[in-house]
């Protein structure tokens, strides 16, 4: 049998190993996803940081180091598509970023172990988990903190409730009352409501907008005629 003419203990312990410490320290970053109920928990992070550790300790048996660093390459193209597997967008909001970055370091991890870069391997382990928790309290305190809207980055969208015969006016008027307020409108979409009205939905492009100019435009907009309703609003979430 040709396997055991070329079993050799030495490179079996070697493999051994690297996947050992591929599935210890891909528990250790699984286990926080799993406490807190990510959609890639325990046994994903796990899987990943092995997989990756045995596709390159197989490259590296093979090939060498140069037959390692290939393996790394697709690892990590492939780990991509896993992770843009977990992202999820429900309306303005993306979910799943952190999950998918944490899923690119388990990767980076295994490739870490079955390159035998054991230290490596464990010092990334500590700087994702360190990323995962230590800088949660910093990230809910920069989210509690008050938005300063004239010099945060957000797109700002004013809206117009119109009615039917005055669309083509007052969608003109629009446009000419935020560019002479300096907002210049980056797109407008109209929303048929079915009601004899439609909304006109001016997105800006400026990011950094003075709350009182576009309450001004806003007011001046409500006062023509033709308008149901006129607002503005911001969002800060890309």
């Amino acid at each position: 049998m040709r396997f055991l003419a070329t079993f050799q203990t030495y490179d079996f312990l070697d493999t051994l190993l690297s996947l050992a410490v591929a599935f210890v320290l891909g528990t250790l970053i699984g286990a926080e996803r799993q406490y807190r109920q990510r959609t890639a928990g325990l046994r994903t992070n796990v899987l990943v940081a092995v997989g990756a550790a045995a596709f390159v300790d197989l490259a590296m048996h093979l090939a060498g180091a140069d037959g390692g660093v290939r393996v790394i390459a697709y690892v990590v193209s492939g780990i991509g598509f896993l992770g843009a597997g977990v992202i999820m967008k429900e309306g303005t909001n993306v979910r799943g970023l952190n999950t998918a970055a944490t899923l690119w370091g388990s990767a980076a991890v295994g490739c870490c172990a079955g390159a035998d870069m054991i230290a490596q391997a464990t010092a990334l382990t500590l700087f994702v988990l360190a990323g995962n928790t230590l800088l949660r309290p910093l990230v809910n305190a920069i989210n509690r903190a008050p938005l300063d809207e004239k010099s945060s980055e957000a797109t700002y969208f004013v809206r117009l409730t119109v009615a039917d015969h005055a669309l083509a006016a007052l969608r003109d008027q629009l446009v000419e009352r935020l560019e002479a307020a300096q907002y210049p409108v980056g797109n407008l979409d109209v929303v048929d409501h079915g009601d004899d009205t439609q909304e006109i939905i001016a997105t800006l492009v400026s990011t950094a907008v003075d709350p009182r100019e576009l309450d001004t435009a806003v007011a001046d907009l409500q006062r023509q005629p033709g308008v149901v309703h006129a607002t503005w609003e911001v969002s800060t979430k890309d």
